[in-house]
C-alpha cells in the first residue's frame, strides 16, 4: 500500500480510503490511486484488513440438503447477492435433522462467519429460544417462527392455493397432492397441504385422503414412488399438485410411462420454479416462490444486522407467481 501510495503522490491512508469505498475523496486523487494499483498490480490483503476489523468477511448458509435443486439455486442467489456486498458464502448441510440444525445455530463454523442465513425444517415454534446467538441471523422459508431474528418467507399458502385454484379453473375436480407427511402439525408438508384442502374446499369440493399420497423426502424418486402408488390404488383422478418440482418431475416419468397422457389425462403442477421446470417434457406448471428476491432481501437484511442495525426484528413475504406451462394447458 506504501508502494501504491508513493505511485500516487497521496498518502497510505487515502489508499486505504478509496480501497474500501470512503465517498469523500476527489475524482482526480481516486483515478490517481485506482490507476497506481493497475499499474504495480496491487491486491489487498484481506486477511490483515480483516483481522484489524474483527470481521471474516464471511456469511454461513445453513441448508437441509443441495441435492434439491431448489437449495442449490438458493444458494446460487446467496453467492450472487452476497458478492455485491463484498462477501463470501459458505454453505452447510443440515440433513434436515434437528441436532445439526441446533449444532449450525449454535457453533455457525466456530468463528469463521460474521452472519448466518439460515433455512430450518426440523425445528418447531418450541426451539425459537435458540435462535438467539451471538451471531446475526436470518431465517429464511417457513412462517414456523415469529421472533427473534428477521425472517424472509415463502408464501407458501397463496401460492398453493393459486396452484390448485388453477387446476380447478381448468375444470379439473379430482386433484391429487404428492408429498404430505402425515402426522406433521408444523413445516413445509403440512402448511402447502393445508392450502390445498382449503382451497378445494372453498370449491365445494371435499379432500379425500385417497388423493393424498405420502413422500418423503422430496426426491424425484419418491415422487415416482408415490404416483405409482396411487396408480395402484385405481382411485381416479384427473390432476396432481406435487408439493415441489421434483416430486412432479418423478411423477411426470411414470405417467408417460404408463401411456397416461399430460395434460389431456391429467394435469401436472408443481412448487419451487427450479430451472429444470422449464425443460421438462411437458414442461412443468409451477409456482415461483420468489428465490431471487428472498437471497437478495435476506443478504441485505444480514449485512444490516452485522453492521450494527437494531432495529425490531422484520418478517418479510416474498413475492410469488405461478407459471403457467405445457403441463397443465398443453401450451
Amino acid at each position: 500500500m506504501r508502494d501504491v501510495a508513493r505511485h500516487a503522490g497521496v498518502s497510505p491512508k487515502t489508499v486505504s480510503n478509496v480501497m474500501n469505498g470512503y465517498p469523500f475523496i476527489r475524482e482526480d486523487t481516486r483515478r490517481r490511486v485506482l490507476d497506481a494499483i493497475e499499474a504495480l498490480g496491487y491486491q489487498m490483503n484481506i486477511s490483515a484488513r480483516n483481522l484489524k476489523s474483527g470481521r471474516t468477511g464471511i456469511i454461513g448458509l445453513a441448508v437441509p440438503e443441495l441435492s434439491l435443486p431448489y437449495f442449490a439455486e438458493l444458494a446460487d442467489a446467496v453467492i450472487t447477492a452476497a458478492e455485491q456486498h463484498g462477501l463470501t458464502v459458505m454453505i452447510e448441510q443440515t440433513g434436515a435433522v434437528r441436532d445439526r440444525e441446533l449444532a449450525a445455530l449454535a457453533r455457525p463454523r466456530g468463528h469463521l462467519v460474521d452472519g448466518l442465513l439460515f433455512s430450518p425444517l426440523a425445528l418447531g415454534p418450541d426451539d425459537a429460544e435458540h435462535l438467539r446467538t451471538s451471531t446475526p441471523t436470518v431465517l429464511l422459508g417457513e412462517r414456523i417462527f415469529h421472533g427473534p431474528v428477521d425472517h424472509v418467507m415463502i408464501d407458501n399458502v397463496t401460492g398453493t392455493r393459486a396452484a390448485t385454484e388453477h387446476l380447478l379453473d381448468l375444470g379439473r375436480r379430482r386433484i391429487a397432492v404428492l408429498g404430505t407427511h402425515p402426522g406433521e402439525k408444523v413445516g413445509t408438508a403440512a402448511i402447502r397441504y393445508d392450502a390445498y384442502a382449503a382451497a378445494l374446499t372453498d370449491a365445494g369440493i371435499e379432500p379425500l385422503s385417497a388423493l393424498a399420497i405420502p413422500a418423503e423426502p422430496w426426491h424425484r424418486s419418491t415422487g415416482a414412488e408415490a404416483m405409482q402408488s396411487l396408480l395402484a390404488t385405481g382411485v381416479e383422478f384427473d390432476a396432481v399438485l406435487a408439493l415441489n418440482d421434483t416430486l412432479a418431475l418423478g411423477a411426470l416419468r411414470v405417467l408417460a410411462e404408463r401411456g397416461i397422457r399430460v395434460p389431456d389425462d391429467v394435469a401436472v403442477a408443481g412448487f419451487d420454479d427450479i430451472d429444470e421446470a422449464r425443460y421438462s417434457m411437458p414442461s412443468l406448471t409451477t409456482v415461483d416462490p420468489g428465490r431471487a428476491q428472498i437471497a437478495a432481501t435476506a443478504v441485505d437484511i444480514l449485512v444490516g444486522r452485522m453492521n450494527g442495525d437494531d432495529a425490531d426484528h422484520r418478517e418479510i413475504v416474498a413475492e410469488y407467481a405461478l407459471h403457467v406451462r405445457e403441463s397443465t394447458t398443453g401450451r
